[in-house]
């Protein structure tokens, strides 16, 4: 039921923009509401207690406002860009593992490692490509593949190193990333420009980079390696796989930015809209058609049948923000608003400390991005779109590192057996300083070219 459910509610809201009616509108919101009375049966933990307060809230703020009773299925569509992309993403996470990228990928941790600084950014580096196209399933592939090597390391060690490792370069390599909601997020709320955004942000990570790597230098230099493997591997055929999977990502792109500027729909929208076809043209280009299909639908049904603790929140969310945004209840905010527009540097800080305090207090990056989205539309027309846009995708993801409440932190720590908040405190410094660093990247884009 709720992969029908889901299914037809994403797919009605794709289609929404090219029929813009209203009893189209009204379909959505009635089969959101039960989409979210079936997963609020299902949904549990975090999100099950953080959807509930939500939808609590927005319930409250409806009531508050006095609106007539049908406009409550109207408040829904907020959040369904996002839930459209959850339910497109297995699609390109299956065809990664039908193609074998991620075994060919995997492979150069073994070819030759003598040292553990090695070991170090060549999973760096490896969970960096496998990053963008698995998402959080890169992260225990590596961790297996990783420990054997690892045996000489205490257990508080070897959490440490891959608590640096790993969610450092899954966060980096999310910034750039198109197929990242928070990246087409960013994008949309500020209408600035993928192909622009990419390199200033591809610069600021590879500094974040190179600073991570020379800190790891020092800490491991006088560490050995308990298990040395000397076999080689085919570097022409891991080569030709990585080309394969940078071309293919690049003509995504501009796929995507034609289909944006085409449809003038958004970037997120675009994405979505792309995703799937896609998967299906590049299987066919690899000659992997016949078994991607027949992997791909179990692989999808069992991940949508999944999606119940982020349909339950995210829903209940966007009916608290619609609301919240309509209410005049954060009017004494714009004043404060206003005068961080003057004087971007304190703008900011200001949303790189909500991203901070948010991250440790349980809200979800995309939750805080929407809910500081709204808040931000009044002063949008007076402050650079390109800055800003940096500063919100490299804020947003950096919590992705530290944040205890992040599903990336929760699914480490459940590999590893480890309290999340130690993983936070191993990350919290070097998060900042990441932080800080877009920032002062933010404010000398905008001395310069605005």
């Amino acid at each position: 039921m709720r992969i029908f459910l889901y299914s037809a509610l994403i797919i009605l809201y794709m289609l929404s923009p090219f029929i813009p009616h209203l009893f189209l509108s009204y379909t959505i919101g009635v089969i959101a509401v039960v989409a979210l009375i079936v997963s609020g049966i299902h949904a549990k933990g975090l999100h099950c207690m953080t959807g509930f307060v939500f939808l609590t809230l927005g319930i409250f703020l409806f009531l508050w406002n006095d609106l007539p009773w049908y406009t409550f299925f109207l408040h829904f569509q907020s959040m369904l860009g996002l839930l459209s992309l959850f339910l497109v993403l297995p699609f390109i996470n299956s065809l990664i593992r039908i193609g074998r990228y991620d075994k060919n990928l995997s492979q150069l941790l073994q070819d030759r490692v003598t040292r553990l600084t090695s070991l170090y950014k060549r999973s760096f580096l490896v969970c960096h490509f496998l990053g963008v196209f698995l998402n959080m399933a890169a992260l225990p592939l590596l961790i297996h593949s990783i420990k054997p090597f690892l045996r000489s390391l205490s257990k508080d060690e070897e959490s440490q190193f891959f608590t640096k490792n790993l969610l450092r370069a899954y966060a980096l390599c999310l910034t750039w990333s198109p197929m990242e909601i928070i990246v087409s997020r960013s994008i949309d709320i500020t209408n600035a420009q993928y192909y622009m955004i990419l390199p200033i942000v591809l610069g600021i990570a590879l500094i974040a980079i190179v600073v991570d790597w020379t800190l790891s230098s020092y800490r491991y230099k006088d560490v050995s390696l308990s298990m040395v493997v000397t076999h080689e591997i085919n570097i022409k055929k891991v080569s030709k796989k990585v080309a394969q999977m940078l071309g293919m990502l690049l003509l995504f792109v501009v796929l995507v930015t034609i289909t944006q500027q085409t449809l003038d729909e958004g970037f997120l929208f675009s994405v979505v809209l792309l995703l799937v076809p896609f998967s299906i043209f590049w299987a066919v280009c690899i000659k992997k058609t016949k078994s991607f299909m027949s992997a791909t639908m179990p692989y999808w049904k069992e991940r949508v049948n999944g999606l119940a603790n982020y349909f339950f929140m995210f829903l209940s969310a966007g009916l608290f923000i619609e609301l919240l945004s309509i209410s005049s209840w954060l009017s004494f905010l714009e004043p404060l608003f206003f005068y961080a527009a003057e004087k971007p540097i304190i703008l900011y800080l200001f949303i790189g400390a909500y991203f901070l305090f948010t991250s440790f207090i349980g809200f979800h990056p995309l939750i805080s991005q929407t809910f500081l989205a709204e808040l931000l539309v009044p002063i949008l027309p007076h402050v650079a779109a390109l800055p800003l846009a940096v500063v919100l995708v490299t804020c947003g993801l950096s919590t992705i590192m530290y944040s205890p409440f992040n599903l990336s932190v929760s699914l480490m720590s459940n590999e590893l057996k480890i309290n999340p908040f130690r993983m936070a405190a191993w990350n919290v410094g070097y998060g900042v300083a990441y932080m800080m660093l877009s920032i002062l990247v933010a404010v000398w884009v905008e001395f310069v070219f605005y």
